[in-house]
């Protein structure tokens, strides 16, 4: 039977698109975005920063940094029918299934849907990025029978996406590593939920449909919903070694321990996670307590002993959201919220420069 090509499981490996918005440089452990390193960017500059710098392509002068800030001020709040509609689903809806609803319907507000231009789609993402604060810590609220928060122009926009969340207003320190969280999520080149958003752009189909559809990618265990579950197997002890015993006990059953390993950097430590890791040790010394860390640091040294496997940005990225009063059912929304800018930039770029993503199959079934 004939085989057209090399059937590759996955598509480990397979080069699925050409980009310019950032690369995985796994040989100088480097994440570059648009010819930056994340996490040089991430200890000098902020998100907004990097939203401006994957939509526009280049970093923001101090004027065009303050102009976009006061544009997305000016859009944050959500149509009040949204909040009605989020209002009519069961409690029991998980928060990104609600977050998905909310996307999808807001598509239904925008007047030019139909237009795909770069321009257009670049105004459409900006509304997005002001909108998911909102969408994201609301869609939870309302979920939990409490009213929406309304969002705070006189803050920053790290600062009211967290403070949307918490319902109190963040300290300076809080600010700064939620902000850093946001900037390490935004972009990581080509995960399942941006192959999905570029798949369904390759159709024309428009933005808010691929981020609906990359939301439903980013809801999947193998993907998303780590931090989460790295904020659960942490709560099981209270101790470091208790942590080791717990992992130890994980790995003889032959249990998934979530928050290491990825595909692409296989043998060595995500960058990510060590920026989130030093905020970690800030947030414990600001809280007196350091358990948390040194639970995470003992889990670190059994599974690098064990199996040779490496913490991912989820690892440590949990514990530093719990520290800043954080639900943990919003972990992986507040994953999808920051990462919107990468998927929206990837969106941008396949409708630019499109061709439909039409794979073949290899053929198992019955003979012919």
């Amino acid at each position: 039977m004939k085989t057209e090509s090399k059937f590759v499981p996955g598509l480990e490996g397979v080069i699925a698109s050409e980009t310019g918005i950032s690369f995985l440089d796994t040989e100088q452990e480097k994440i570059i975005i648009r010819g930056h390193e994340l996490i040089e960017l991430s200890q000098e500059r902020d998100y907004l920063d990097v939203l401006h710098l994957l939509l526009e392509g280049a970093l923001p002068s101090a004027e065009e940094k303050e102009a976009l800030e006061s544009k997305l001020k000016g859009m944050y709040n959500l149509p009040t029918e949204i909040y009605h509609i989020l209002k009519q689903l069961p409690e029991e809806t998980h928060p990104m299934d609600s977050l998905r609803t909310g996307i999808s319907c807001l598509a239904g507000y925008d007047k030019n849907l139909e237009d795909a231009s770069e321009e257009t789609n670049k105004e459409r993402a900006y509304l997005m990025m002001a909108k998911l604060p909102a969408l994201v810590a609301n869609s939870y609220h309302i979920l939990n029978g409490k009213e929406p928060i309304e969002p705070r122009a006189d803050l920053s926009y790290s600062a009211n996406f967290l403070y949307m969340i918490t319902g109190e207003v963040p300290t300076e320190t809080e600010v700064k590593i939620f902000d850093q969280s946001l900037l390490l999520y935004s972009e990581h080149e080509m995960p399942n939920s941006t192959f999905t958003a570029r798949v369904i752009a390759s159709t024309l189909s428009d933005l808010y449909g691929a981020l609906t559809g990359a939301v439903a990618s980013l809801k999947g265990h193998l993907h998303g919903g780590a931090n989460e579950a790295v904020m659960y197997s942490l709560r099981e002890v209270d101790s470091a070694s208790g942590y080791e015993q717990y992992i130890m006990s994980k790995l003889q059953n032959k249990e998934k321990i979530m928050g290491f390993g990825h595909r692409v950097y296989m043998k060595k430590m995500d960058p990510r996670a060590l920026v989130m890791k030093d905020a970690l040790k800030q947030l414990c010394e600001l809280k007196g307590d350091y358990t948390l860390l040194e639970m995470c640091e003992a889990g670190e040294r059994v599974m690098e002993r064990e199996i040779g496997i490496y913490p991912n940005l989820d690892y440590y990225a949990a514990p530093v959201y719990w520290l800043l009063n954080i639900p943990i059912p919003l972990y992986t929304p507040i994953f999808f919220g920051s990462r919107a800018a990468g998927l929206s930039a990837h969106v941008i770029e396949q409708h630019a420069n499109n061709r439909l993503f039409r794979p073949r199959v290899h053929y198992v079934g019955e003979s012919y």
